[in-house]
């Protein structure tokens, strides 16, 4: 039995600068590429076709296309890691498995189930920061303690970026991989999916979205965000690189980077946080948790345009306009009153973005119950959002060919009433 190491992908799921794959390469022989289809997350999914599970197989697919141009291939399995690492550990002479570090508790509590396993095999189990600039426990403050507040972080970590001169990976000792033929790869329908209609944003950045993002980010109708977050999440592009182009091209694209290690970092110290609202106050708010209204929310039949052609854009696209997400779930909390959690677990099932970490914070954010959050007495007006950021209604008229019809719906709740009755429910709670 040959010995081997394997290199785990998770959200990494790229050749080019890849720090667990570049060390893996440089310490090690016979390294063998190794991605699981992880059915401990696959089975919570709701729906056959998401388009995100496609997406992953495509890129999987590509990547042992890549592989076996040099000479090796891809170990793809569907299961549960700990039961595919029992299995791998008696089919080969494994020495070492390297992998780049995930936050998230679930992964948090994976990759120590997987450790513990091999280390009773006297197999070394390695990893590695990746998918952020400066993981948790790397921006603290004086006391040596996670930032609460967003602005101190940011500068902090600015400050660190300029110090440490972060640079990609580029040299890989590719010499080093495991010498095979083509491994077989399980279709789609295998990993239980069915393929999606929604179509997937490039993986190229556009440099002139990014170099005008400050200008153009808060308009909707506009193409004026990069749309890279499936990429971000699932690592088919580098942190590094796209950090150290924003540095060049736009502090505000830079700042948005900025703000997903911030929600990462809150979640890493405070796990709770995923059912939990930050501030353990907020918890008392009597939410009316209206079924009927949090249906017309979903659908795009409230009656306020913007946050109608929010909706309907993420059903029909898997993606809603960063602004737009603020508005759509400013109205869901204050408006409606309905828990921040169900609109999260929406976006959670919808959004082809979606991150743990910047879906929860973005939610706690807009309900007011999050660090750092916008104040509770803080209620988006949905039209004066639309005057500031979509005046010609074009964004809206796209989503909503019968505006102005007898087809579209009266607005669900009047806007003076709803925001007056958000801000006594949240006060009486909130001194209770």
């Amino acid at each position: 039995m040959k010995k081997l190491t394997l290199f785990w992908f998770r959200r990494d799921l790229r050749l080019e600068d890849n720090t667990g794959l570049y060390y893996a390469l440089q310490q090690e022989e016979n390294v063998l590429p190794l991605f699981i289809f992880d059915q401990n997350i696959l089975e919570k999914l709701e729906d056959k076709d998401d388009a995100r599970v496609g997406f992953i197989h495509d890129q999987i697919s590509r990547l042992k296309s890549e592989l076996e141009e040099k000479g090796s291939s891809l170990l793809v399995k569907i299961g549960k890691p700990i039961e595919v690492y029992q299995e791998l550990a008696q089919e080969y002479d494994l020495q070492a498995v390297y992998t780049n570090r995930d936050y998230e508790p679930y992964a948090k509590e994976r990759d120590q189930a997987v450790e513990k396993l091999l280390k009773e095999q006297k197999i070394d189990f390695y990893t590695f920061k990746d998918q952020m600039i400066f993981e948790p426990g790397e921006v603290l403050n004086g006391s040596g303690e996670f930032y609460k507040v967003f602005t101190p972080f940011s500068k902090v970590w600015l400050d660190q970026f300029k110090k440490q001169n972060i640079e990609a990976l580029s040299y890989f000792h590719w010499k080093n991989l495991y010498q095979t033929k083509a491994l077989e790869l399980p279709s789609l329908e295998k990993v239980g999916f069915i393929r999606s209609k929604i179509e997937i944003p490039p993986r190229q950045t556009d440099e002139e979205i990014i170099a005008h993002y400050d200008k153009t980010r808060n308009f909707p109708a506009k193409s004026g965000t990069s749309r890279l977050g499936i990429h971000l999440r699932f690592g088919t592009i580098s942190i590094r690189n796209l950090a150290l182009q924003a540095a060049k091209l736009n502090d505000t694209y830079l700042n948005e980077l900025i703000w997903r290690e911030f929600y990462m970092t809150i979640l890493a110290y405070n796990p709770q946080v995923v059912d939990k609202a930050f501030k353990p106050a907020y918890d008392q708010i009597p939410w009316r948790n209206n079924e009927e209204e949090f249906k017309a929310w979903c659908e795009g039949k409230t009656g306020y345009p913007i946050v109608d052609a929010g909706m309907r854009e993420l059903n029909t696209t898997g993606y809603m306009h960063n602004r737009v997400r603020m508005i759509v779930a400013s109205f869901l909390t204050k408006h409606l009153l309905i828990d921040w959690r169900w609109g999260e677990a929406y976006f959670a099932r919808k959004l082809l973005d979606f991150e743990l970490a910047s879906n929860n914070g973005g939610w706690q954010w807009a309900a007011g119950t999050g660090t750092d959050a916008q104040p509770y007495f803080r209620v988006f007006n949905p039209e004066s959002q639309t005057e500031k950021f979509d005046k010609d209604l074009k964004y809206i008229k796209k989503w909503i060919p019968e505006l102005n019809s007898k087809e579209y719906p009266k607005p669900i709740v009047d806007h003076k009433f709803a925001r007056q009755r958000a801000l006594d429910t949240y006060k009486e709670a909130l001194n209770s």
